[in-house]
């Protein structure tokens, strides 16, 4: 009986959307809720298991890993990339690899409710509504603000038409923006500086690589407005947090709204916890019961046809 790891289930909620007792007869199923403390652990709970189930980029699937978990056939990711694998260590050990679809409207809205949130005070103005108190700070209004995306693919591109059903003039600015389609959603192309310049508030969007990594630094920090929102929920490391913390603590900018970090789950004693002017969530953006559902029923498909010998959606990463 095939032997298979469901790794990363931080809710214990896979059970939800998979019948575990029914495909008990054809699968040997653990489920892992907790995170591994390091690399060892991993490899000495995972050692018998011939396939892994994941979330992509919370357990890094690393060459050591891959290396050391000699009965590993198969490893099953939510969505079609996953930086988190070692595709080359993978494919060296014959290990098929695949992915799942994805909803990328999740995350747009995600986003919105981020803004919103800041613009409005909402953290503070719901804590205060359960300590007694009433309408204590002033928020402010979106339209005719300036909303500057890095990156106008799938999610950017509903972030924009967000903004611009606010009445918010967009902008927006990647090293590959497609500018005939920034001129079919009205959008205007700009360098990376006015956007950082000019922007009242500025969303990330872009697919974590080596050339986004450390994309905003404290440099790019000083360039914004002292009125300036932050928003990400693409990647952690597209922000170096060490810079982001200086930038907020020191009011550089007027604050963020974070969803995603450069570790997760985030450290209880990280100091972004201990900020006032932040929102932060816990890497949200894609967890909804459709995506879920999408996830874990796309999984097994995948697991089954390659214990058939004809797997599906096999991602290579070349």
């Amino acid at each position: 009986m095939l032997k298979v790891a469901i790794l990363d289930d931080y809710q214990n909620i896979s059970q939800n959307f998979l019948n575990l007792k029914e495909l008990s007869r054809k699968y040997e199923f653990k489920v892992f809720s907790e995170y591994f403390l390091n690399e060892e652990e991993a490899i000495e709970k995972l050692k018998d298991f011939e396939a892994l189930l994941i979330m992509r980029e919370r357990t890094k699937i690393t060459k050591n890993l891959i290396s050391n978990l000699k009965k590993l056939k198969y490893i099953v990711t939510s969505g079609m990339r996953n930086k988190a694998i070692d595709f080359g260590a993978a494919k060296d050990r014959k290990i098929i690899v695949s992915g799942t679809e994805i909803n990328s409207n999740p995350t747009a809205e995600l986003t919105w409710a981020l803004i919103l949130g800041l613009t409005r005070n909402l953290k503070q103005e719901i804590d205060n509504m359960f300590q007694g108190y009433w309408q204590t700070t002033v928020g402010f209004e979106l339209k005719g603000k300036i909303l500057g995306l890095i990156g106008l693919g799938k999610v950017g591109s509903q972030v924009a038409k967000i903004g611009k059903a606010f009445g918010m003039q967009v902008i927006a600015w990647s090293e590959n923006l497609d500018l005939s389609h920034a001129k079919k959603l009205d959008v205007l192309p700009v360098s990376k500086e006015d956007l950082l310049n000019t922007s009242d508030f500025i969303s990330i969007h872009v697919v974590m690589s080596d050339r986004y990594k450390n994309l905003i630094k404290l440099k790019e920090f000083d360039m914004m407005k002292k009125s300036a929102f932050l928003i990400n929920t693409s990647r952690g490391p597209i922000v170096n947090e060490e810079d982001l913390i200086i930038a907020l603590s020191t009011n550089i900018i007027a604050g963020a709204g974070i969803d995603v970090y450069e570790k997760e789950p985030l450290p209880a004693d990280h100091k972004l916890r201990f900020l006032p002017n932040t929102l932060l969530l816990p890497h949200l953006g894609y967890v909804t019961a459709e995506n879920y559902s999408l996830f874990y029923t796309q999984m097994l498909e995948n697991l089954e046809a390659c214990v058939k010998g004809k797997p599906i959606r096999v991602i290579t990463n070349d």
